[in-house]
């Protein structure tokens, strides 16, 4: 299940499921060794990372006034880095990838360097990243005076030669089945779509697919760092985009100044990415639970209840009135788990989930249809949420072996959905593309501390939904040197960008003074939304 961005990034369960988010420095730089030892099978990609790195150098980035219909006013301003397709084959097929920035807002004497962005999917577009300066968010003030903010689109994404499996169209149409199963016909027909949806990737974007990995993607986000003219890297990454840099780290450890990573994919190669997604299938009905208290707590406002059983009574209602006659004819139980989702997710979303559900309970379906049904003359949108899709599945179904085995899967899922039956069976047929996916399934890289690696600091909350908490544990014991900052009794993905003092002030130390903590930091919650 990838990062999710209500609205803007929408969750997709795929065609199985619901459609469930200045100036450089002068003179030409050339790029450091490449790639860490002793990566099996690596040494040829390494090779061609270290040239295409020198030829971006060489080549630089000719920035421009971003086209029109990206929706990047000045001074945002974009180009355009070329990767090869296959790092083996630095001279073979190459692609562009879209990239843009921001000059840092202080003097030139203020300016550390870029700092780049990737914030998830796999599938999500960085590329909103600079608007955080241009939207003047108080949190990042601090250090948009010191970096250039830099966002791409990684490989397959948005403007960087994107990818798909079908139609977008028909990919966001719905109601679609009910993603938790009643009958063995309706596992089959889930399988069946899963399937079809593996053929549609390989038909439409086959030559892509055995290159849609992170390792590659670590690799051109290097090949960006040689073509900003940076010696080395300074990088945030979330959810997703912590894996891409723990891997970056790994292959690339002396080419990093620093690093914050937050909300953390664990990156044992055993957890990539079967046993990731079974994971989050906890934690995400432990976060479903945490709201719901909160709307239980709430009740004046939103009258849904005052004890968390009655709010799940009326969820489970409401999944059943969809399932038997979909809401407005488009909202069944499969878009529902898309809409509701998001409150698990973020906590920014608690609002807005609960209102919509208690406008419904009062009698006011509309909210409800506008918020969890598709726009279907929102062609653009569309396009984005397929390929946004499209690419989470051909990364995590390429990284890494998956399962073959039906009753694997079929055991799995049916256990876990015993007890926690939020988002199990939904998660499940997102995924089922990858049990017959045709392109080469990749071994992981081992993700541990190379010589060079400079300290980097991980940031999570406790009760996070997407990334539990054990991946940031984990990451932490194997980048050595690292610090960890827990935020306790808190679950919304992506710690970084909330207000909250104890997490904004180190986040800021670290960036603009290299000063971290002498032992890891717990900070209390940040605060609750408020009806």
């Amino acid at each position: 299940m990838r990062e999710n961005r209500p609205k803007s990034r929408l969750l997709a369960l795929g065609s199985a499921g619901a459609l469930v988010t200045a100036t450089l420095i002068a003179g030409v730089v050339s790029a450091p060794a490449a790639g860490a030892a002793g990566q099996p099978g690596q040494d040829r990609e390494a090779k061609g990372a270290e040239m295409a790195a020198a030829r971006a150098a060489k080549a630089g980035i000719d920035w421009q006034d971003c086209p029109a219909d990206w929706g990047f006013a000045k001074p945002i301003q974009c180009g355009w880095v070329t990767v090869p397709v296959d790092y083996a084959h630095p001279y073979g097929k190459q692609i562009k990838l879209a990239v843009d920035r921001i000059a840092n807002t202080g003097t030139q004497s203020e300016r550390q360097g870029s700092l780049v962005y990737n914030p998830g999917g796999p599938g999500g577009s960085g590329m909103r990243f600079p608007t955080r300066v241009t939207n003047k968010n108080p949190v990042w003030a601090n250090v948009a005076k010191a970096y250039d903010f830099v966002g791409f689109d990684p490989r397959g994404v948005g403007h960087s030669a994107p990818i798909s499996c079908i139609d977008p169209q028909e990919f966001v149409k719905a109601p679609k089945m009910d993603p938790v199963p009643d009958t063995e016909a309706d596992k089959t027909a889930q399988r069946k779509l899963a399937r079809e949806y593996a053929d549609g990737c390989a038909e439409r974007s086959g030559a892509m697919l055995p290159h849609m990995t992170t390792p590659n993607t670590a690799r051109d986000l290097d090949v960006i760092r040689a073509a900003l003219g940076e010696k080395k890297l300074n990088y945030l990454g979330v959810s997703y985009g912590t894996y891409l840099g723990a891997v970056y780290g790994t292959l690339f450890p002396g080419h990093l100044r620093r690093m914050i990573v937050d909300s953390v994919v664990n990156p044992d190669r055993k957890n990539i990415w079967y046993q990731a997604n079974l994971n989050q299938d906890i934690a995400f009905e432990g976060r479903w639970k945490d709201w719901e208290d909160w709307v239980a707590a709430n009740d004046a406002a939103f009258h849904l209840g005052t004890t968390r059983a009655a709010v799940q009574d009326k969820w489970l209602q409401l999944r059943a009135t969809a399932k038997q006659n979909p809401i407005g004819g488009v909202v069944g139980p499969a878009e529902l788990i898309s809409f509701f989702q998001s409150a698990p997710y973020y906590d920014s979303s608690w609002v807005p989930v609960a209102t919509v559900f208690s406008k419904y309970v009062a009698g006011d379906t509309k909210a409800l249809v506008d918020a969890a049904a598709p726009n279907l003359s929102n062609t653009a949108g569309n396009i984005s949420a397929e390929n946004s899709n499209a690419v989470y599945t051909a990364v995590e179904c390429t990284d890494a072996k998956w399962p073959t085995s039906w009753q694997k899967w079929d055991r799995d899922n049916t256990r876990l959905n015993k007890d926690y039956p939020f988002m199990t069976w939904a998660n499940a047929w997102m995924n089922l593309p990858c049990a017959t996916w045709s392109a080469k399934q990749q071994t992981p890289v081992q993700v541990k501390t190379h010589k060079s690696l400079p300290q980097v600091l991980i940031v999570q909350s406790t009760r996070d939904a997407a990334t539990p908490y054990e991946g940031a544990v984990e990451l932490h014991k194997r980048f050595a040197g690292s610090r960890l900052i827990t935020e306790k009794d808190a679950g919304s993905h992506g710690v970084t960008g909330l207000v909250n003092p104890c997490i904004n002030q180190r986040v800021d130390a670290y960036l603009l003074d290299g000063k971290l903590d002498t032992a890891d930091v717990t900070c209390t919650p940040h605060a609750t939304p408020k009806p």
